[in-house]
């Protein structure tokens, strides 16, 4: 059995991995103009039995159809996709796939636990999902590179500057304030939803989630394809 699975976020690049159906077996990293042709490179290795996409992206018909000419079994994510979890979401519609994979992920590395996942991307998203497999909802925050963009596009005369390890709690230069502002600001928001979840198995993903990882105290277990193994456990359920 050979699954592909297809993580494409906000920025210009996506992840795909492959699955033989049970573990994935490689991950990479990749321009999204170029999934297509890795896909049709997997697909010339062996055939393919399901291709399953979370996508927080505008839709794209003219890449799903695509992926159907490589694989005539294409499973986008969303709400209403079955899967072993229940959303408990107001507007299921708008919840982001890359959300509904993560807590499903998390679900599988830690079953019967409660888990809080933050996801530090283009946005932070911090979601719940229950020891019974029920995704509760969650909180949406800019991330730290948007933050840091924000401040520099909509302000006269602040610079852009990169993020680093606060050395002290304020600033003593205004690149020191800003970042420091930028990093302590995330650093306090997260301390502060661990506090008051002190029964959650606390987990981090993305891009920015070893930076943050790092500086915190919490016992914190940290992935960068927690998206990828709840898309395996769709891949999984789907392939029929």
């Amino acid at each position: 059995m050979k699954n592909l699975l297809i993580d494409i976020g906000n920025s210009s690049f996506c992840k795909l991995a492959v699955s033989d159906g049970s573990s994935i077996l490689s991950v990479c990293r990749l321009e999204k103009a170029e999934l297509v042709s890795a896909v049709e490179k997997e697909r010339d290795c062996g055939e393919i039995d399901i291709v399953c996409v979370s996508s927080v992206a505008h839709d794209n018909p003219v890449l799903e159809d695509r992926l159907r000419a490589v694989c005539g079994k294409v499973v986008v994510v969303d709400a209403s996709t079955p899967m072993p979890m229940k959303v408990d979401y107001d507007t299921p519609g708008t919840l982001g796939a890359d959300r509904i994979a993560a807590a499903l992920g998390a679900a599988e590395l830690f079953p019967g636990k409660d888990c809080l996942i933050f996801d530090f991307g283009t946005a932070i998203t911090v979601d719940l999902v229950t020891s019974d497999r029920r995704f509760m909802g969650g909180n949406i925050s800019p991330g730290l590179s948007l933050r840091l963009r924000a401040l520099h596009e909509h302000t006269g005369r602040l610079p852009l500057v990169s993020p680093s390890a606060p050395v002290r709690m304020y600033g003593r230069n205004t690149a020191e304030a800003i970042s420091n502002g930028a990093v302590l600001g995330i650093m306090f928001e997260v301390e502060k939803y661990i506090e008051n979840n002190p029964q959650c198995r606390i987990i981090f993903t993305g891009g920015d989630s070893l930076f943050f990882a790092k500086k915190l105290k919490s016992p914190i277990f940290v992935t960068f394809n927690l998206v990828l193994k709840g898309l395996l456990k769709i891949a999984q359920l789907n392939n029929v």
